[in-house]
């Protein structure tokens, strides 16, 4: 369950990123990451779990000190065991920024889930600290993660499987590599599950910079789509059989680009800095 906010201070920002980010001429979002995690002050853990790929914690070690950040350290974990040991437990307790790289999310859960480091972060955003991951790292920071599925757009019973992921928040459903991957089908399935989520399907090089205030704000070159399915009426996706396509009703669909905004709280959508001023 998501951290208590102890009273007089605010939550982090949470920062889901569809994958895929710009990484070389317009690093945008990566830059507002190191914003927002303490600007020049910024001290960042990356953790490249989720990767096999031993160049990926120091690639992003690299980035965010070219960026601009402070102080970056890369925290990989091979064992459970890991994430018990108390000179990391400290180091993550001194960051004003934790990053998440992309790789396999059900990595993650199983090595981190239930640990004290998993703990330890979501009490850490719950006292201010920014909390993002990138791909498998967007998908593990909500309480409800998607696992894995089918592609398409076509919600059919049985073509997504849900586990548990790092527990942030129980606000919203993050799906990613969106639009290019077709994922439309498996987040309205997963919301016909669970009903009272909110769906995020992150196209890539794109962020949902998610603030105290409970704001989704995008940023980057592509879209965020919204599902929202607090007016759902019906879902047959109890009586169908696996494989069975699945009848929902009552859903509501925003497209968001950088400009507009989707407040999780009251559920309602803006096209913000999108509508033109009258003089």
């Amino acid at each position: 369950m998501p951290s208590k906010i102890p009273d007089g201070e605010t939550r982090g920002w949470i920062v889901p990123i569809g994958g895929a980010e710009n990484k070389e001429n317009d690093r945008h979002i990566l830059e507002r990451f190191v914003r927002v995690s303490g600007g020049a002050e910024a001290n960042i853990v990356v953790i490249p779990t989720a990767s096999r790929m031993h160049e990926t914690g120091p690639r992003y070690e690299k980035l965010f000190k070219e960026i601009g950040a402070a102080q970056v350290a890369v925290m990989d974990f091979d064992t459970r065991r890991d994430c018990q040991e108390p000179g990391r437990l400290k180091r993550l307790e001194q960051a004003s920024g934790i990053f998440f790289t992309g790789g396999n999310q059900l990595r993650l859960t199983t090595l981190l889930g239930g640990t004290p480091v998993a703990k330890l972060i979501r009490v850490r955003n719950a006292h201010g600290v920014t909390v993002g991951g990138t791909s498998a790292g967007a998908s593990i920071l909500s309480e409800h993660m998607i696992a894995f599925g089918d592609e398409g757009s076509a919600v059919i019973s049985g073509s997504v499987r849900l586990a548990p992921g790092l527990g942030l928040t129980n606000r919203f459903i993050i799906d990613q590599h969106f639009r290019q991957r077709d994922r439309l089908g498996r987040l309205i399935t997963a919301l016909a599950y669970n009903p009272f989520a909110i769906g995020i399907g992150l196209d890539e090089d794109t962020a949902a910079f998610i603030g105290p205030d409970e704001t989704v704000d995008v940023q980057g070159s592509g879209g965020v789509t919204i599902v929202d399915a607090s007016d759902v009426s019906f879902s047959s996706i109890g009586d169908v059989s696996e494989g069975q396509p699945v009848c929902v009703l009552g859903l509501r669909l925003h497209i968001l680009v950088a400009g507009a905004t989707f407040n999780l709280h009251t559920r309602l959508a803006s096209a913000g800095g999108l509508v033109n001023s009258k003089d």
